[in-house]
């Protein structure tokens, strides 16, 4: 499990994770070019997902083109290499906290989404020995990818509400 609902050293996991995804981009023969590699750190910023149209304002502030292919490009860029996921439910990105140097790192993420603060902290599972696993067996369905979202409350969150009167 990834450390966003606790403490961590931020500035450490921002470094390590555009060293991982230097790595990556460089395996595979990507190109991490400066834009990318900025609306990665733009991702990386806030432990929140963040729609393409928040990541295009923070490219306009910075004097980058205005137009949302720029950041739909680079977004599309990042999941393709593995190293930002789209979540469904929020119709947004977040940079992945699981990647390694070989990209998708064949894990299959869960997320946890806050509803009250809207932090998201990335998990890795195994759906194949579980009851979707089981069931697809069954079914005779080879599982290729899963992606799964959980929404609830985060620790901080749930201290508020308890504290609350």
């Amino acid at each position: 499990m990834h450390d966003t609902f606790t403490g961590h050293d931020h500035a450490g996991c921002i470094t390590q994770a555009l060293a991982r995804a230097e790595d990556t981009c460089q395996a595979a023969g990507a190109r991490l070019t400066p834009l990318r590699r900025r609306v990665l750190e733009i991702l990386l910023r806030e432990h929140r997902a963040m729609g393409a149209y928040d990541v295009l304002k923070e490219l306009v502030r910075e004097g980058h083109g205005a137009q949302p292919p720029v950041a739909y490009r680079a977004l599309d860029f990042l999941v393709e290499q593995g190293l930002a996921h789209r979540i469904e439910r929020l119709n947004a990105f977040i940079a992945c906290s699981q990647a390694g140097p070989d990209g998708r790192a064949g894990h299959a993420p869960v997320f946890l989404i806050c509803r009250a603060c809207g932090a998201v902290a990335e998990a890795q599972w195994q759906p194949q020995k579980g009851a979707l696993g089981r069931a697809a067996r069954a079914a005779g369905f080879r599982i290729d990818e899963v992606v799964s979202e959980a929404l609830g409350l985060c620790p901080a969150c749930q201290g508020a509400q308890e504290a609350a009167p």
